[in-house]
């Protein structure tokens, strides 16, 4: 049984799965170092808030290494949609068993949608963070805010550094 639980925890751990679904963002790579995950194609904040430009639309969330640091996560506050929301103001909360956290947006826009699936379920922040545990949708009102932000290896080298100093 305690091995059991071990090797459970260890898979869930090192992100392993049996399920063979797809995913939705197929990165060129993933760095993952320290068990946290960064894709490429994305965008990512100082704060630990990950954003996913397609076209008009922009889907932000919180990063793996967010999510991990935070622990499990039991409350999601969103904002409602047609809500604006500014670069490095925060948009919402997360809290998990360790702590209360607000969510800063890291681009300025207009929110188009939210993810009411969090409501229900916030623990899809833990599982899927980059996929099912986005948490909005917004239409940036000032796309070069984007070109601020740091790119995967940027944003894993801060990582590790802010790890380093704790």
């Amino acid at each position: 049984m305690a091995l059991r639980m071990w090797a459970s925890s260890t898979a869930n751990a090192l992100r392993l799965s049996s399920s063979s679904s797809s995913s939705r963002f197929a990165p060129a790579f993933s760095l993952s170092r320290t068990f946290s995950t960064v894709l490429e194609g994305f965008k990512y904040a100082t704060s630990h808030e990950w954003v996913k430009h397609d076209g008009s639309i922009a889907t932000i969330g919180i990063t793996d290494h967010a999510q991990d640091h935070l622990g499990e996560v039991v409350f999601v506050e969103l904002p409602d949609g047609g809500k604006a929301v500014e670069q490095a103001s925060s948009f919402g909360a997360v809290e998990s068993v360790k702590a209360t956290s607000d969510i800063n947006s890291p681009i300025s826009g207009e929110v188009v949608e939210v993810n009411t699936k969090l409501t229900e379920s916030p623990g899809l922040i833990n599982s899927s963070p980059y996929e099912d545990g986005w948490m909005i949708k917004v239409k940036p009102s000032n796309p070069s805010e984007l070109e601020s932000l740091m790119g995967p290896k940027e944003y894993t080298k801060f990582c590790e550094d802010e790890d380093a100093s704790h």
